[in-house]
C-alpha cells in the first residue's frame, strides 16, 4: 500500500516541484495544499504517513502544523522546509518532534532521501504499535467508554458490521455519542484509508443543504461566484454520515434517496449524471416511524437507511460506565487546563452515579469540564461540579425547590440551570476576588473580554462586590 504524503507550501509552483520529484521516484499517494487554513480539515480526514511543510507561512506556520500533526498522530513524520536564514527555528522543529528538516534551495536527491527514511520510519513506528496493541490487548474501540453488557453488545454490533459496505442507522437519545460509533465504524472498514466525511442536517439551512451535498457550478444561482465542491464528492470510495436525518427537507430526502438507490446524484447548475462509491451512515435522536406517519419522513427513504440499526443505550441504562466515563472526562480536561487532579472524592463519585443524565454522555462530560475547573484542590468534589461551595443542585430523581424545572422540556430546564450556574458562578468569584475582573479572570480560566461579557449578560456590575475603603 503507498504511504499518504500531504504536501503544504503556500507558493503553488514550490508545491509542484515537490510534488513532481516524488510521484517520479517514490511510490506515495500524494495530496498538496497552498492553504494552511485547510490543514485542520485534511488531516481529519486523512490519517498522513509524511507530511512535507513550510516553515513560513501565513495564518499557520510549520510548527503549528507538527503540533496538530502530532496531536492527530503522534507517529505522523513530519519534515519541516526552510530557508537558510530560519535554519535554528528548524532545528527547534525537530527538538518538538519533526522528523528532518530540509533547507530551501533544496537538492533533489536530499528531499528523497529524507521522505524514503519517514516512510520506513513510520512503517516501523505503526509495526511496533500494532504489536503493543496485541500484547497489551488494547481495546477494540478506545473512544466508546464503558465495559456495560449494553456497551459490550454494541460493540459486538459494530464489529460485525464495520467490514461490510451495508448503510447503517443510528439510534439513540441526543447526547448518547452517536458520531464516535459512526467513527468507529468508519475506522474498523475497509475504507478506513478514504475519507469520512460529517455533515449535520440540522444546522445546515434548507436554502444551502442541496449545494452543500452535491456542489455546484459557477454562475448556477446568484452568489455562485465559483465551481463548489459538493461533500457528497468529498466523501467518494469513503464514509458519508449523515447526522439527524431525521431533519432533512422532503426535497433533499427524495435527491438522498436515488444517490442511495443509483449511487448517482447531479452537481446544481449541471444536468450530468454523475457516479460516487460511498459507505452511508444515518444518524438521528428522533422516531422516524412517528415522522412517517406523520408524513414528515418518506417511508421508502427510511427502509434505505435502516438497513443495519444500530440502538446507542442512553447513559441511565449503563450507570455501570459512569466511574469509567467520569475519569475519562477527568484526565481529559485536567490536561486541557494544566490541573493535577488525581481523582474523584467518594461523595463526588457517588453524586454522579446518582443523577439519570437527561443529557447523556454530553451533559456528564460538561460537568466533569466544569468541575475541572472550579477545582482547588487535588481531588474533585462535589461543589466543584456545579460550581458552589455549598451542596449541588438536587439529581432529577429528587424532590425539593428545584422540583418544577423537570417538568419543562429538556432545552428550557437546561439552559435555566445553566443559566443559574453561570449568575451564581460569576458572583462568587468577583465576591472572593472584591470586583477585580483581571484576577477573577484568572483564575477562572477566562479571557479578561469574555468575563466582561458574562458580567454584562447576568446584569451585575464589578464595583458591587469592592471592599468600602477604610474610614481615616
Amino acid at each position: 500500500m503507498p504511504a499518504k504524503i500531504l504536501i503544504i507550501d503556500d507558493e503553488k509552483d514550490m508545491l509542484l516541484l515537490i510534488a513532481r520529484i516524488l510521484s517520479g521516484k517514490t511510490s506515495l499517494e500524494i495530496d498538496t495544499t497552498d492553504s494552511p487554513l485547510h490543514i485542520p480539515e485534511l488531516l481529519k480526514q486523512k490519517d498522513y504517513d509524511v507530511i512535507v511543510t513550510d516553515l513560513k507561512m501565513p495564518h499557520c506556520d510549520g510548527i503549528q502544523v507538527l503540533e496538530m500533526a502530532k496531536e492527530r498522530d503522534v507517529n505522523t513524520a513530519v519534515i519541516v522546509m526552510t530557508a537558510y536564514g530560519t535554519i535554528e527555528s528548524a532545528i527547534e522543529a525537530t527538538r518538538k518532534g519533526a522528523f528532518d528538516y530540509i533547507t530551501k534551495p533544496f537538492r533533489k536527491e536530499r528531499i528523497l532521501h529524507v521522505v524514503e527514511q519517514a516512510v520506513k520510519w513510520r512503517r516501523m513506528q505503526m509495526e511496533n504499535l500494532y504489536l503493543r496493541e496485541k500484547l497489551e490487548g488494547k481495546p477494540r474501540f478506545p473512544a466508546l467508554i464503558g465495559n456495560s453488557p449494553a456497551m459490550e453488545r454494541l460493540k459486538d454490533q459494530i464489529d460485525r458490521v464495520a467490514k461490510t459496505s451495508a448503510t447503517v442507522l443510528i439510534t439513540g437519545e441526543s447526547g448518547t455519542g452517536k458520531e464516535l460509533v459512526a467513527r468507529a465504524l468508519h475506522s474498523h472498514s475497509l475504507r478506513k484509508d478514504k475519507p469520512f466525511i460529517p455533515i449535520d442536517c440540522s444546522t445546515i439551512p434548507e436554502s444551502i443543504i442541496e449545494s452543500e451535498l452535491f456542489g455546484h457550478l459557477k454562475g448556477s444561482f446568484t452568489g455562485a461566484h465559483r465551481d463548489k465542491k459538493g461533500l457528497v464528492e468529498e466523501a467518494h470510495e469513503g464514509t458519508l454520515f449523515l447526522d439527524e436525518i431525521g431533519d432533512l427537507n422532503p426535497t433533499m430526502q427524495v435527491k438522498l434517496l436515488r444517490l442511495l438507490q443509483e449511487g448517482e446524484y447531479k452537481v446544481i447548475g449541471s444536468t450530468a449524471i454523475r457516479k460516487v462509491d460511498i459507505r452511508f451512515i444515518a444518524a438521528t435522536h428522533q422516531n422516524l416511524q412517528e415522522k412517517i406517519k406523520n408524513g414528515e419522513f418518506r417511508e421508502d427513504l427510511f427502509y434505505r437507511l435502516n438497513v443495519i440499526n444500530l440502538q446507542i443505550p442512553p447513559v441511565r441504562r449503563r450507570m455501570e460506565d459512569i466511574p469509567a466515563l467520569a475519569l475519562y472526562f477527568l484526565e481529559k480536561y485536567s490536561i486541557l487546563y494544566n490541573k493535577n487532579i488525581k481523582g474523584i472524592g467518594r461523595e463526588a463519585l457517588d453524586y454522579l452515579t446518582q443523577r439519570e443524565w437527561p443529557g447523556n454522555v454530553r451533559e456528564l462530560e460538561n460537568v466533569m469540564e466544569r468541575g475541572v475547573i472550579m477545582a482547588l484542590g487535588d481531588e474533585l468534589e462535589v461543589g466543584d461540579l456545579w460550581g458552589l461551595e455549598e451542596n449541588p443542585p438536587p439529581s432529577p430523581s429528587l424532590t425539593g425547590p428545584g422540583e418544577d424545572i423537570f417538568s419543562l422540556p429538556f432545552k428550557e430546564a437546561k439552559d435555566r440551570l445553566m443559566e443559574d450556574f453561570q449568575t451564581q458562578y460569576i458572583t462568587k468569584v468577583l465576591a472572593r476576588h472584591s470586583g477585580n475582573v483581571s484576577q477573577a479572570a484568572r483564575e477562572s480560566g477566562l479571557k479578561r473580554q469574555y468575563l466582561h461579557r458574562l458580567i454584562r449578560d447576568i446584569k451585575v456590575e464589578s464595583k458591587t462586590f469592592r471592599k468600602p475603603e477604610p474610614a481615616d
